[in-house]
């Protein structure tokens, strides 16, 4: 990977002294930004402005390990062909005309498969943007060469974009406004080869690299993705594009509907820490706030102090803190004393901290470091919004004396600022300069704290599960899981979990009317009875369940009604009998293998609320304890979990072991495809699951 990001040399094939076109752009900033060597390569030129043009790239001198491809799709095999004869070890193709345009498309992308296959040269793109490095000074992209008059400013964060307007014209937009600067940035194309997992990986170890943030419509390898994400030591924020419900429709049980096609996506991010966003601005705004205070993650969010210059952005300050978690500190006699010293005897003290009335008295910059100084040294505070305003009334500050009492006292700081136009800009240029995260908007500061300050993976939970023995099944059962395809029934899926340890209903298979009467009395009343028909996993609205069953001719009426039914089916009419459990608040737990992650569990508000609410999460399998509390308490509704009226509190240590036992079931039995366990009710003998499904491969 070195290679496309420090090269000796680099062979521009398609350069052109035309500068309509982008073979021109790429050249002009390979001459402004990189000093290796440059070689044009175009069979219609001997020179490009004063510039040997070679006609192939085969008579390239030495030394040159990138190749720059933008000539049209249709040559763009054989010209990466020729690089790897060439012994180059790396072309980015930055010509569209593949895949994105549809079947011939296609076959040019395939064509490039097969040469990196069997050539082994690493292929950056094709229909992408390339690499701008901001710190280097390395601009291997058509982007327009005015980015250099427009201020290339470096940073420490790196994107890596599918898309060509977030590595061309939004870096302009981020560094002409000041808002930040990037160290780089990847435009990665159609990923015929290089992907965003090798990206990531790099950047992952790149000293210029502090924070990462990607925008992606679609993840290669999904399984690489999330432990590279796992392990990441630097903050990881990910905004996916694409997201929809298509997946909902061809599912076959509710953990493949839930899953969607975003839904595991999701859980698989949180379960690594990475931060997502839902639009751009909050993706580069995510990343520069992390890149500045990348381990600040704690347990629990400190207690804020709010410097302010209004009394009304103070109360919408206190407000959205609260929103996002956080507690306002409550400041010492000391404190309130120091900041008694600079306002008027009238004003009454508190956080937010309303600073107007001193200014008045005292100017913006005395009153403003003063009241830095104080709540600086408050225990309590853990964090600082400061209010900020320029371009009139009195109120423009020097940011630098601000930010340094806060380094000092080591309080993360965060600005919100509101001014003139052209004041505004250049006041957040110089004050993010100084290392003082920015915001325009005051939700957006608030956000980008909560982002700062939020709990992340500890280091037991990214070391790889322990590995538990596999259980041992009876033979019966493990000649069903090997052989069988498709949907099992209750009860079998029953047996396999009761052997995991799952705790299930007590419950018993009938074949005739007297059989259920006996098996009515065995298990005691009030009994459920569901018909058995395999395929159809929602029984209830197959109308092949009885619920509230006390007496035996109940018995009777039920097992004809439901014999009836299943009669023909597979089963040849086998009825199950349960004992009907007390109302509880109901779970669900399933298992599903998703095509990009692999197995995955899954946590949530089950029977009726399943569809109703969809209040469910997933994890990446196999998971640790850890891990599993942590999908646990990503379930929206806690208050229905902490117990709710009558209904006791969920036990949350017994739910955990359910989902790392689903994981390892998925782990030891690969020809598994979901699990689903709809509903589990608390007990007073703890959870139990009172329906499951198991559907194998075909």
């Amino acid at each position: 990977m070195d290679n496309f990001f420090n090269p000796k040399g680099v062979a521009l094939i398609g350069a052109t002294p035309n500068p309509q076109k982008g073979g021109h752009a790429i050249l002009r900033n390979l001459r402004i930004g990189f000093k290796g060597g440059i070689y044009p390569v175009n069979p219609s030129y001997a020179e490009i402005e004063g510039m040997s043009c070679y006609p192939s790239v085969l008579e390239v001198p030495d030394p040159v390990d990138l190749g720059i491809i933008f000539v049209p799709a249709p040559l763009v095999p054989q010209v990466v062909q020729e690089c790897a004869q060439r012994q180059i070890p790396g072309v980015m193709i930055e010509s569209g005309g593949f895949a994105e345009t549809g079947k011939s498309g296609k076959s040019f992308q395939d064509s490039l498969k097969s040469i990196a296959r069997e050539s082994g040269i690493r292929i950056w793109g094709p229909n992408c943007m390339g690499l701008v490095d901001a710190v280097k000074g390395h601009i291997f992209s058509f982007v327009t060469p005015l980015i250099w008059d427009y201020g290339l400013k470096p940073g420490k964060v790196s994107m890596i974009v599918q898309s060509g307007m977030l590595s061309g014209a939004f870096p302009i937009d981020l560094m002409t406004h000041g808002i930040m600067g990037l160290s780089k940035v990847c435009s990665i194309g159609n990923k015929v080869d290089i992907n965003e997992c090798d990206l990531l990986e790099y950047l992952i170890e790149d000293i210029q690299t502090e924070a990462i943030a990607l925008y992606l419509e679609s993840i290669e390898d999904g399984r690489r993705f999330f432990n590279l994400c796992k392990k990441s030591p630097k903050p990881v924020t990910l905004l996916k594009g694409g997201k929809s419900k298509r997946g909902a429709a061809a599912a076959m049980s509710h953990t493949a509907s839930l899953a969607g096609d975003n839904a595991v996506l999701m859980g698989a991010m949180a379960q690594t820490g990475v931060f997502e966003a839902v639009g751009f601005r909050q993706l580069t705004d995510l990343g520069r706030s992390l890149a500045r205070y990348p381990k600040l993650a704690t347990q629990k969010p400190p207690k804020i102090a709010v410097l302010t210059y209004s009394g009304g952005a103070g109360i919408v300050s206190s407000d959205l803190l609260e929103q996002n978690g956080f507690e306002l500190a409550e400041f010492s006699k000391s404190t309130l004393h120091q900041l008694k010293s600079i306002s008027p005897e009238w004003m009454p003290i508190s956080n937010p901290v309303d600073l107007w009335p001193a200014v008045e008295i005292n100017g913006a910059q005395k009153a403003f470091c003063t009241a830095m100084r104080a709540v600086c040294s408050e225990s309590e505070v853990g964090g600082i919004l400061c209010h900020a305003f320029c371009g009139g009334y009195a109120l423009n500050l020097d940011m630098a004396e601000i930010g340094r009492i806060a380094t000092a006292a080591r309080k993360p700081l965060f600005c919100w600022l509101l001014g003139e136009r052209e004041a505004a800009r250049n006041f957040q240029e110089r004050t993010q300069d100084l290392g003082i995260p920015v915001f325009r908007d005051l939700h957006r500061a608030v956000e980008c704290m909560e982002a700062v300050f939020r709990k992340r993976p500890s280091i037991l939970e990214i070391l790889e599960p322990e590995k538990s023995k596999k259980k041992l099944l009876p033979d019966s059962l493990k000649d069903i899981l090997s052989t069988q395809t498709g949907f099992l029934d209750e009860h079998i899926s029953k047996q396999i979990l009761s052997v995991y340890g799952i705790n299930c209903v007590t419950e018993k298979v009938v074949h005739n009317e007297n059989e259920a009467l006996a098996a009515a009395d065995e298990i005691g009343f009030p009994i459920v009875m569901k018909g058995i028909s395999p395929g159809k996993f929602h029984k209830t609205e197959a109308g092949l369940v009885r619920m509230n069953i006390k007496t035996p001719e109940d018995v009777s009426d039920a097992f004809n009604f439901l014999h009836k039914q299943t009669a023909e089916s597979e089963s040849g009419g086998k009825i199950l009998l349960q004992h009907q459990l007390p109302n509880s608040i109901e779970l669900i737990v399933g298992m599903i293998r998703d095509p990009r992650f692999g197995n995955c569990v899954m946590c949530g508000l089950g029977g009726v609320l399943t569809e109703i609410i969809g209040d469910i999460q997933f994890a990446v399998a196999p998971i640790r304890k850890a891990e599993a509390f942590d999908l646990i308490a990503r379930i929206k509704n806690q208050k229905l979990l902490e117990g709710f009226r009558a209904f006791p509190p969920v036990d949350r240590k017994q739910l955990a072991n359910m989902l790392v036992t689903i994981g390892q079931l998925g782990e030891d039995f690969p020809r598994i495809k979901e699990v689903d366990i709809n509903p589990i009710l608390g007990t007073k003998k703890g959870l139990m699951a009172v329906d499951a499904l198991i559907i194998l491969d075909n």
